[in-house]
């Protein structure tokens, strides 16, 4: 089959399109046809080595975690799944080898849900790393409860979009970091937006006098310092950017593969009360733009890596 890997660490330059192994498809695996496969940072992070250590490679590396598609085979052990089931996932195991940006992937049943019908495979495929990110901080780290105000950094974001919409939806109120030109965008998505850069503490104060119930961290550095000092007392913040946010008396959380968080994320997608927005979309072939792309931070939304098929495929 046809994928993106790399055989070293580097910048997009090690990656290559071409022929890669076909998946082997474990007992408790499906045989998925990937439809679409969303970009995240920690792709790049992941070819650039910022992982070594944490997740082992397995060279060639195919890269990518986030996939929508079509069960073609399943496992010999699976029940949940039938060939022709339209799925999402979150295929991360732990180590580095066997990667979305391919025509097939074999994916753990863990990792997966059902695609929402309303979802096209595009917007799906930005669902379950960015969406499970954000449920995972909010309902499980922070616990975010109705008519409590949570500060979301980089609201535009993969996540941050994400993030804003589930807080919204827990019956939060939410004020989201973003630049000046993404400021309608998070209104949009039920957040109060706020600019970035000198002052940022004295504008949250002016719409939280008494600081915020919470903050959801996706920046780290200097940002971890002002978001402790704009917590009311017992606040709570948590930072998927930064494990210093332990020594301001929060939480670091590392996403992980959970069906039924995805079934969740699925069902308030189908429900209207979640919009995957998708910034720009790249055939499989031009993998390393859409990772350059990544890289230079400004992204609102989602960046989708397409693999085309033919109609009877």
């Amino acid at each position: 089959m046809k994928g993106i890997s790399y055989s070293r660490y580097g910048g997009p330059e090690v990656l290559e399109y071409g022929d890669v192994k076909d998946p082997t498809v474990g007992p408790d695996s499906v045989l998925v046809r990937v439809r679409a496969a969303a970009v995240n940072p920690v792709d790049w992070k992941c070819r650039e080595g910022g992982l070594h250590g944490l997740l082992d490679p397995v060279f060639p590396v195919v890269t990518g975690w986030d996939v929508a598609g079509v069960v073609v085979r399943p496992g010999a052990a699976v029940t949940e799944f039938a060939a022709g089931d339209e799925v999402i996932g979150y295929v991360r195991e732990d180590f580095l080898s066997r990667g979305t940006f391919a025509e097939y992937v074999a994916a753990p049943v863990r990792t997966l849900a059902r695609k929402p019908r309303n979802l096209g495979f595009e917007e799906a495929a930005g669902l379950p790393l960015a969406g499970l990110t954000a449920y995972q901080v909010l309902v499980h780290a922070l616990e975010v409860k109705r008519g409590e105000t949570v500060l979301v950094h980089a609201a535009a974001g993969g996540v941050g979009s994400l993030a804003v919409q589930i807080a919204a939806h827990l019956g939060a109120r939410v004020i989201g970091t973003a630049s000046e030109g993404n400021h309608a965008f998070v209104r949009g998505l039920g957040g109060e937006p706020v600019s970035y850069g000198e002052g940022l503490a004295e504008r949250v104060r002016g719409l939280a006098p008494d600081g915020v119930a919470a903050v959801f961290d996706t920046i780290g550095g200097d940002t971890l310092a002002t978001s402790a000092n704009l917590l009311a007392p017992e606040g709570r913040m948590a930072s998927i950017a930064d494990p210093a946010v332990v020594e301001f008396g929060g939480r670091y959380c590392f996403v992980r593969p959970d069906a039924e968080d995805l079934k969740r994320l699925a069902a308030l997608a189908e429900q209207g009360a979640l919009v995957v927005h998708v910034a720009e979309t790249f055939p499989l072939e031009r993998a390393a733009d859409a990772q350059r792309r990544s890289a230079e931070g400004r992204t609102r939304g989602k960046l989708v890596v397409t693999v085309d098929w033919p109609e009877e495929a």
